[in-house]
């Protein structure tokens, strides 16, 4: 009897650790999507600059403490990309950290989602069919990936091997909103909208499909995501030489109230942006 109320005991101290181990994963998860929500709602860009260094190794720490927590790769992942993609000008650095977080979106990638893990370096095909076959729990995991994996080939431009992933990236995004159209504030059709505008028509660009996705970026997010209204001055109105658009949109960018959850750092960086082009654009047009 002694002995079955030891094994008893044994047994529910090990569920209780295991509770515990449970309870522990997801208040580190609550708190690097805090951290990240702390970020993206800082409206002073020196200070962001300052600070996200530190936030990064904090992030580095709890991902090593507990290497398998998929909403940790992911939150490192947006953390990494973020400050490589909008604060950091030198190239070598930049690729370094851009690495950084492809890496931590494919380790969560190969965790939730095993199937689509092989096929990430497999031809387009394969790797399209997997896509397919995620649901819309997986959106967080995808969208994430398709963004660290554009942050990574924005700075291996004149890689042609990098380059060749692009159709990967948009079968990530395209999947994100066809689970999920309103995701992020309609931040995925913004992406979409650049890739459509990677190119001019005459060398097989989709400007107007690339316009469309842009205006649709900008209504999913109430008009509150000035990002939107920055690249697609930048990337539709500079690439048809529609000057009025161009100046309408970045000025309308910089009008704006930047204050928005979730948006307020992009927004800031956005007028930054904004302010830069309209000076660029008297010698464009």
């Amino acid at each position: 009897m002694k002995r079955l109320s030891l094994r008893i005991g044994l047994a529910c101290a090990l569920l209780a650790l295991g509770g515990c181990a449970t309870i522990v994963s997801n208040a580190s998860r609550k708190f690097a999507d805090n951290l990240t929500a702390g970020m993206l709602d800082q409206d002073d860009v020196t200070t962001a600059r300052d600070g996200i260094p530190a936030w990064l190794i904090l992030i580095d720490g709890l991902i090593q403490g507990d290497p398998q927590n998929v909403g940790m790769l992911v939150a490192g992942a947006r953390l990494y990309g973020a400050y490589a993609g909008g604060f950091v000008d030198d190239a070598e650095r930049a690729t370094r950290l851009s690495a950084r977080s492809f890496d931590y979106a494919r380790r969560a990638t190969c965790i939730q989602l095993p199937g689509l893990c092989k096929q990430l370096d497999q031809p387009f095909e394969g790797f399209q069919a997997e896509v397919a076959r995620t649901g819309k729990s997986d959106v967080g995991v995808i969208y994430a990936l398709a963004s660290a994996w554009a942050g990574r080939i924005q700075t291996h431009t004149s890689d042609w091997t990098s380059i060749a992933d692009i159709p990967k990236v948009q079968s990530l995004i395209e999947r994100v909103v066809a689970l999920e159209p309103g995701y992020q504030q309609g931040e995925p059709y913004m992406y979409l909208g650049v890739l459509a505008t990677l190119r001019p028509a005459s060398l097989g660009g989709k400007p107007e499909e690339g316009k469309a996705l842009f205006e649709k970026a900008l209504a999913l997010s109430g008009g509150r995501n000035q990002m939107v209204r920055v690249l697609y001055a930048e990337r539709y109105a500079r690439l048809v030489f529609d000057q009025e658009l161009h100046d309408r949109l970045l000025n309308e960018a910089i009008a704006a109230d930047p204050h928005a959850p979730g948006l307020t750092l992009v927004n800031v960086l956005a007028q930054q942006r904004a302010k830069k082009l309209l000076e660029s654009g008297k010698d464009f047009f």
